[in-house]
């Protein structure tokens, strides 16, 4: 240290366990003040320079940028810890980013190292077509272009929360699997020239998709009861409030003859049951599918419209 108690940048260095070079680079860009010159013109630095420098080492080696631990510096003057929570919270995040990343890699890799030769290559095909880690885009994609058009905002987004999985954060091999063919199915065209939204979504006048996709849940949710205590399909409450939707948004009577248009109607719509087999997989088997649950419903109609028709 100099007798005015100040340390040149090669003194504040060695101090520091840092070059030169890594003190000028901060210097330079304004994060790390000068004390002042010698009369040489040579930098010199007071001993909160110290202090300072290590601050900014600690900050790097979370990870933060120089631009953020810029912010950190500056809004410690104003508001002390602030701005660190904000940029550690944002780390966390990356962090978190990177390592779901790292399992969904982990897994695909796991998946086509584990496959039957002669389906490796086309499983390869499916999971790098999957950004790492994967997103919903493209299924929240298909299910609004399958559900009717000028929908309310509000009833889209219930529709996509409860028909889109979410990717696990620790995938295994077949979950991988899953998501890679599900990502193909909603990214291709309608499947085998099918229309791409059921025969009802084209319904004439007095139809409102809105009330059937409002009132839908509850039916699923009741089916689903039905399902997870193994019950075969058949006639009941979960059956009544099925039908009972669909005549509300067509505007008609739950009658027998509506009930058994209704059957013939639903049988003869293009199905997504390949959509809902692979979503099974990712929602897991404690969780019905709204799928699984319309498949249920289904088929209670059709038992109902076979009874009725013996009798």
């Amino acid at each position: 240290m100099k007798p005015d108690g100040r340390w040149s940048i090669g003194e504040l260095a060695a101090r520091a366990g840092a070059t030169v070079k890594t003190v000028r680079f901060y210097s330079d860009r304004g994060l790390l003040p000068e004390a002042g010159r010698s009369t040489g013109g040579h930098r010199r630095y007071g001993p909160e320079a110290l202090e300072r420098l290590g601050l900014i080492r600690s900050l790097r080696t979370l990870g933060l940028t120089v631009s953020e631990v810029a912010r950190v510096l500056d809004a410690e003057e104003d508001v002390p810890g602030s701005a660190l929570e904000d940029a550690v919270a944002g780390q966390l995040r990356e962090v978190g980013s990177q390592l779901a990343a790292l399992r969904w890699r982990e897994a695909a890799l796991r998946l086509v190292g584990e496959s039957p030769p002669g389906e490796r290559a086309e499983r390869l095909r499916l999971v790098g077509a999957v950004t790492s880690p994967p997103n919903t885009a493209s299924l929240a994609r298909f299910w609004r272009r399958w559900l009717p058009p000028r929908m309310p905002a509000r009833v889209v987004s219930a529709v996509v929360e409860h028909a889109v999985p979410q990717p696990p954060g620790d995938p295994a091999p077949a979950e991988v699997l899953a998501f890679a063919r599900l990502h193909a199915l909603v990214s291709g065209p309608c499947t085998g020239g099918l229309p791409c939204q059921p025969a009802a979504h084209r319904s004439g006048g007095g139809y409102r998709p809105a009330v059937l996709y409002e009132g839908l849940p509850e039916a699923y949710a009741l089916a689903a009861s039905e399902l997870l205590a193994r019950r075969a399909p058949g006639p009941g409450e979960a059956l009544d409030c099925f039908v009972a939707v669909y005549a509300a948004a067509c505007g008609a009577q739950s009658t027998p003859d509506f009930r058994r248009r209704l059957g013939g109607q639903l049988a003869a719509d293009p199905r997504i049951d390949a959509y809902w087999q692979q979503a099974a997989v990712l929602f897991g088997p404690s969780a019905p599918t709204p799928g699984a649950a319309h498949d249920w419903l289904c088929a209670a109609l059709d038992a109902e419209t076979e009874r009725a028709a013996a009798a």
